[in-house]
């Protein structure tokens, strides 16, 4: 046996190399404890230093002219063809195949020897900026000169989940969380008694990427959004029960805290979330049920967002809801038109005419009134409206009426919060294809809001894994013509 001398002791070599890499494990181990503590100790003092994580934060420049975001969620994919993008040599190209000069695009359904298809409708020049709108959004053509549209977005992916999932986070995948999570994260919420992150769904159902879409993924649980539920009575149990006051509420709410604090500081990430989320309920329930109560609002604001006709009661409850959400300090609000699968988004696979038609008529009048709601209140400056989906759409035709799927070339809107209206930046190719002049992608769209809102991209991160996450995954460009 090999051995080595050593102040009068003949130790086994294998032996003495055994006790060097014990001694260096416990070391390790023992200097790893410490920074876990040392981090933990950070943690809880910072935790301890605000109390509340959802809680008012600067941003990281100001004047900041943002203060919340309202992003209306066209979910299929408009086609911009058809909204905000004419393309008159496409139209005199219809029934023809695509030129060869335009290169290749890559589609789900669309066949090889398919035509290219003109757009269905009109376009008309609104405003005093003359920018053309579509005919089916007539009332919200008026509204213009308010409106920057971005005709060159792109992303990387042609199926509905794994682009709304990039839409959301900037990501291709669940797992991230999105921009609405990070932006309460990165600024907390300004209203006390109303979530700081809100989702109205379509009462038509679930879309193909499904709620983590919209989640906090692996940013704390305080920061998932609060999915309203669809029709008339989106948060239900707002009352009071029988026979129940307001000070036997607040002492069940105080015995709930108090069981649930009783681990002390093993609380975990989801368990102070759901306390955050008891007393949030109770904060609703007795400071702020007429927030949900729109019989308050006047008779013509109903009418002007469409509430209580058809086909826009439904959308123009939702927009009237996400202005009052505003007026609350609500940061992030999403208003999603369009659910369940297939025509009943904004998916025209078969026929663009019928399936825009429908879509639209829900939405125009109730986006057209927010806008003007959020101007003549005073709130448009501070509220950053989004408009779009997860990709645009084709071409080409498909069976015949229809558009597939289109991620390489775009449109998207911005209104109010900074934005520079009555313009368009950006341009597609002369049918449509691909983004060919000032392309952005989501990742500039994120970096865009970020900066509206006062926040940098790099700065607003968060340890993940080794490394720190961020919206943006790379450097993102802020589209400044629209600032």
């Amino acid at each position: 046996m090999l051995t080595e001398r050593n102040e009068g002791f003949d130790w086994p070599l294998s032996k003495k190399l055994r006790h060097r890499r014990d001694f260096l494990q416990e070391s390790f181990c023992g200097v790893g404890s410490l920074a876990l503590a040392s981090m933990l100790h950070e943690e809880k003092a910072t935790a301890a230093s605000s109390g509340n994580p959802l809680a008012p934060k600067p941003a990281h420049f100001s004047p900041a002219p943002a203060k919340s975001v309202i992003f209306l969620f066209m979910s299929g994919g408009p086609s911009h063809i058809e909204t905000f993008d004419p393309k008159p040599l496409l139209d005199k190209l219809d029934g023809q195949s695509r030129p060869a000069s335009f290169g290749e695009a890559k589609y789900q359904f669309v066949k090889k020897d398919a035509k290219l298809l003109g757009s269905v409708r009109r376009f008309r020049r609104c405003g005093e900026s003359g920018l053309p709108v579509s005919d089916l959004f007539p009332l919200t053509g008026e509204c213009i000169d308010d409106i920057a549209v971005i005709r060159s977005c792109y992303c990387d992916k042609v199926v509905h989940s794994a682009a709304q999932y990039e839409l959301f986070s900037g990501r291709v995948m669940p797992g991230f969380p999105s921009m609405g999570s990070w932006i309460v994260y990165g600024l907390g919420s300004e209203g006390s008694s109303v979530p700081s992150y809100v989702v109205m769904p379509d009462p038509d159902g679930a879309l193909e990427a499904g709620q983590p879409m919209y989640a906090n993924g692996f940013l704390p649980a305080v920061y998932q959004p609060t999915m309203f539920r669809p029709g008339p009575q989106p948060v239900r149990n707002l009352g009071l029960p029988d026979g129940v006051n307001l000070a036997q509420r607040r002492k069940t709410v105080e015995l709930i805290d108090r069981l649930n604090r009783a681990a002390g500081d093993s609380l975990d990430d989801e368990l102070s979330a759901r306390i955050r989320s008891y007393e949030l309920a109770f904060r609703m329930q007795t400071e702020a049920p007429e927030i949900f109560d729109l019989s308050g609002e006047t008779r013509e604001t109903q009418e002007m967002y469409g509430v209580g006709v058809e086909p826009t009661d439904d959308y123009g409850r939702r927009c009237l809801m996400a202005r009052r959400l505003v007026e609350q300090g609500v940061r992030f609000t999403v208003v999603v038109s369009g659910g369940g699968t297939g025509n009943l988004q904004w998916d025209a696979h078969k026929d663009v005419e019928e399936n825009h038609s429908r879509m639209a008529a829900q939405v125009d009048r109730p986006i057209a009134a927010l806008l003007t709601d959020l101007k003549q209140r005073g709130l448009l400056d501070s509220t950053l409206v989004l408009w779009g989906g997860e990709f645009g759409r084709s071409p080409e035709a498909q069976s015949g009426r229809g558009r597939d799927h289109h991620n390489l070339g775009f449109s998207m809107w911005m209104a109010g919060g900074g934005v520079k209206g009555g313009q368009a930046v950006g341009a597609t190719d002369e049918i449509g294809l691909r983004a060919v002049e000032q392309p952005y992608h989501f990742r500039d769209v994120h970096t865009t809001i970020l900066e509206l809102l006062g926040l940098d991209q790099d700065e607003l991160s968060y340890p993940h894994l080794g490394r720190n996450e961020r919206l943006t995954l790379v450097h993102g460009a802020v589209i400044d013509q629209i600032l």
